[in-house]
This record gives structure tokens, C-alpha cells and sequence, in this order.
């Protein structure tokens, strides 16, 4: 790697602590340097908080020191007055001659805008540093604003002759390990879905419980509304959304919210409205066959991350996995899993 290339990699490192802690908004990670070694750095740490970029800055002491440094971010500075003011403006203030980006801001409000304010203060700009990883950061927030929709994680085990289950029964088929690291996933997004069949058959609690850090907006599929009052979901801390017909029994529990959608060819887009409504712009969906397998029809899923078990399963009531089709991106060994994770290019 490059100098630069190193800088920005750091600030992927920053952002990444945010995890899913500052949705809506993007994670950003910042570093200044001078003479190329960093001397501050900031990230984005929670919503309504200060920028990446002021962090930065305040982590300096010697703010004299600012105007010979160079800032390196992974998003374009804003440009925009929201609940802080607009970082570019904290750059011109300090007169700090060189600043690095990685990727352009997606936002209407300021892609561009912020570079060219900057460029024409006589700032020294330089773009499109590790774009493709910068982009990967911020994907829920990219998500949002292109697609309109939360990015869309399918995640599932299957054993080696690809077989999700048995009917009917409750299968393990992922190892500690890769259970572990499914908490961590769960702790970077920002909501999971499962289905009916999953809650009444696996009877999941879907929050993190093996890593740091928060645990999801639980997501559950329940037709007519009438959901035991021991489902494990219900009571693990956190807030969950029951997802029910019009007419289905209305769900009063405490800390339960509930959305009434027809369970028709447009359940799974008027959903995804609605998480972006609320601000949630990353899904991970954890559910059965069958509600993985309408994700994949309707084309509503950015990556699979796929557990291949050793064993197999040979049982007359065995149930297939889903195939997504789509680019193999990387592949892990996990014990005695293997680990798949597919993109889905055809966007």
C-alpha cells in the first residue's frame, strides 16, 4: 500500500468502531498527519455527535500544528448544516492545505459540494483513495440513498450437500465459532427478519449476546398477530416490530411495535419502505427457506454469507438450501465450516 492508501485504510479502521451505532447517517473515520505520521484521529461515534472530521481536530492540541497537517476521510467531508455544523466549514477554519478522500458523498446535499468549497479556497483535494472499500464501509448509507432500500445481508447454514434442515425440526448445523461471529454481524446492522417457521420451530432470541456491542431491531413475521407470550425474541432487550395482515390481533406487549401489511407480492418491498422510513438501512435476514428464497425471486438482497457444514443431511424430510446466484467474493475456513459470501451484481 501507498502512503495514502495506508491513511485511509485507518480511517476505514475508525469508522468500523462505529458499527451500526450512528444509522441513519454513515460511518466516517478520520486521521491527520504531519511530515506522514498521524498525530490525531476521530470517527463518527453516534448520531447527532460530532463529525469524524472534528474529532480529529479536537484530538489535536496544538491546533497550529493544523495548518501544515493533511486530513485523510473516508467520505467526503459535509457540507450541509444538520444537527452539527458542516465539517468543510472546520477544515477552511483551521486552513488545513490538504485533504484526501476516498469516496464522493452519496447525499444530494453535498456530493461534490464540499470539494469543490474546498478546492476553490485554494485546498489541495485528492479523490477516490481505496474507493471501492470506502464505498463497502458506508454500504447501508449508499443503500439508502441509491437503491432506496436497507442493504440486504442473506445469511444461512447449510450442510455439504446443501441442506438448510429437517422439517419440522430444530437443526444445528454452524459450530460455536461461526455462531460468534453471526453475534458480531448482528451487532454491526441495524435489523434482522425471520419468519413464522423460524419463531415457531427455532424460537430464536436474535439479539448479540457473544459480542460487544448493540443488538438489532428484531423483525418478526407473524400473519394473524398471535404470538406466544414465551417467544424468546419478546424477551430479550431490545426493540422489536411484529410484522401482521391488517386484521390481524393487535400486540400489546411493552416495547413492541407493530406493522400492519397485506402478505401480498409487494410484503417484502413495503417493508424494506418501511425500514428506511425508520432510519434502519441495514437487514440481515436469518430466516427459513422460504423467506430467504422470496428475497432471492424479488432480487432484494446485496450479499448471501453462506456456513458449509462437513456433515450431511440425508432424511426424507430434509429441506434444500437456497442458491443465490452471484459473484463468490471471499471464502473462510471456520473450523469445521466453511464460509461463502456471495454479492449479488445483477443491481
Amino acid at each position: 500500500m501507498t502512503h495514502h492508501e495506508l491513511c485511509i485504510q485507518r480511517c476505514f479502521d475508525l469508522a468500523s468502531l462505529a458499527a451500526g451505532g450512528v444509522t441513519p447517517n454513515p460511518k466516517v473515520g478520520a486521521v491527520l498527519t504531519y511530515r506522514d505520521k498521524i498525530i490525531g484521529e476521530g470517527y463518527h461515534q453516534f448520531p447527532g455527535g460530532p463529525h469524524a472530521e472534528v474529532n480529529a481536530i479536537n484530538s489535536l492540541k496544538d491546533k497550529e500544528l493544523l495548518s501544515k497537517c493533511s486530513l485523510y476521510v473516508s467520505l467526503e467531508p459535509c457540507n450541509n448544516f444538520g444537527k452539527t455544523p458542516p465539517c468543510v466549514d472546520s477544515i477552511l477554519k483551521y486552513k488545513i492545505p490538504k485533504v484526501f478522500i476516498s469516496i464522493i458523498d452519496a447525499n444530494p446535499s453535498t456530493m461534490g459540494k464540499s470539494i469543490k468549497k474546498l478546492k476553490a479556497a485554494g485546498v489541495v483535494v485528492e479523490l477516490n483513495i481505496l474507493k471501492e472499500k470506502g464505498k463497502k464501509i458506508t454500504q447501508g448509507f449508499f443503500s439508502s440513498i441509491e437503491k432506496n432500500r436497507p442493504y440486504i445481508i442473506l445469511k444461512y447454514a447449510q450442510s455439504a450437500n446443501k441442506k438448510i434442515g429437517i422439517k419440522g425440526e430444530q437443526l444445528w448445523i454452524s459450530n460455536p465459532m461461526t455462531k460468534r461471529l453471526t453475534h458480531k454481524w448482528r451487532s454491526e446492522i441495524n435489523a434482522i427478519i425471520v419468519g413464522s417457521n423460524t419463531l415457531k420451530i427455532d424460537n430464536p432470541q436474535l439479539n448479540n449476546r457473544l459480542y460487544f456491542g448493540k443488538s438489532p431491531v428484531k423483525l418478526l413475521l407473524k400473519r394473524n398477530g398471535q404470538i406466544p407470550s414465551d417467544t424468546a425474541a419478546l424477551l430479550t432487550a431490545g426493540k422489536t416490530i411484529i410484522i401482521s395482515e391488517p386484521n390481524a390481533t393487535i400486540v400489546k406487549i411493552p416495547n413492541v411495535k407493530q406493522w400492519f401489511i397485506p402478505f401480498d407480492e409487494a410484503l417484502l418491498t413495503n417493508i424494506l419502505h418501511n425500514l428506511k422510513k425508520e432510519g434502519l438501512n441495514s437487514l440481515l435476514v436469518e430466516g427459513g427457506t422460504t423467506l430467504i428464497n422470496s428475497f432471492i425471486q424479488q432480487n432484494l438482497w446485496d450479499e448471501a454469507r453462506i456456513f458449509t457444514s462437513k456433515k450431511t443431511i440425508n432424511h426424507p424430510k430434509s429441506i434444500a438450501a437456497p442458491s443465490p446466484e452471484g459473484m463468490l467474493m471471499a471464502t473462510h475456513q471456520i473450523g469445521d465450516n466453511s464460509l461463502s459470501v456471495i454479492e449479488n451484481l445483477d443491481q
